[in-house]
């Protein structure tokens, strides 16, 4: 086994240019009230390895040149197209409309298990929230589902950015295969 060099990985991917051409995810992702620009950055770097529609930043979340978003993103506020909005529930109307599900990666009374969903998801909306809040009950409400991640250690939940990929990549496999693992 061969490790692969950086220019035998890239003759594989898009180039910034090409982007504009290439088969996105049908998922935007809406950040509402991260406190963390390296988290923020992370996402941006996540978004890219799924390729996804957008990004949404809501609230007070940092958005770019911020040097740390620049540093973990790695170029990615250039590939993944992305808007500030502050208020979150105009985003979210205005995907509803377009026919979006809107989720949320959330604990609640009765979230469904991220490798549960199904094909008929998409297109999906992913709300993100605050590292130590979550997503806000005013958000919730504007759910279609609730996404969890199983948790099994003593901690309540995973730091956003890691459970941000995790389900993303999970919602690339439902895409890619559309087939459920449940």
């Amino acid at each position: 086994m061969k490790k692969l060099t950086h220019p035998e990985i890239s003759i594989n991917r898009a180039t910034l240019e090409s982007v504009p051409l290439v088969r996105k995810l049908p998922v935007v992702v809406v950040l509402n009230n991260i406190r963390s620009t390296y988290n923020v950055g992370s996402v941006f770097r996540t978004s890219d390895g799924a390729m996804i529609e957008k990004i949404y930043l809501t609230g007070f979340t940092p958005t770019p040149p911020k040097k740390e978003i620049l540093k973990t993103a790695l170029g990615a506020t250039e590939s993944i197209a992305w808007e500030y909005i502050e208020d979150p529930l105009q985003v979210i109307s205005s995907l509803k409309e377009k026919g979006y599900t809107i989720a949320a990666l959330e604990l609640t009374e009765n979230s469904t298990p991220y490798y549960a969903l199904n094909h008929s998801v998409f297109p999906l909306a992913l709300i993100i929230g605050n590292e130590i809040n979550g997503v806000c009950q005013d958000l919730l409400d504007k759910c279609d589902v609730a996404m969890e991640i199983p948790q099994f250690g003593i901690k309540q939940s995973l730091n956003v950015a890691v459970a941000y990929g995790i389900a993303l990549f999970e919602l690339r496999r439902l895409f890619d295969t559309g087939i459920s693992l449940v």
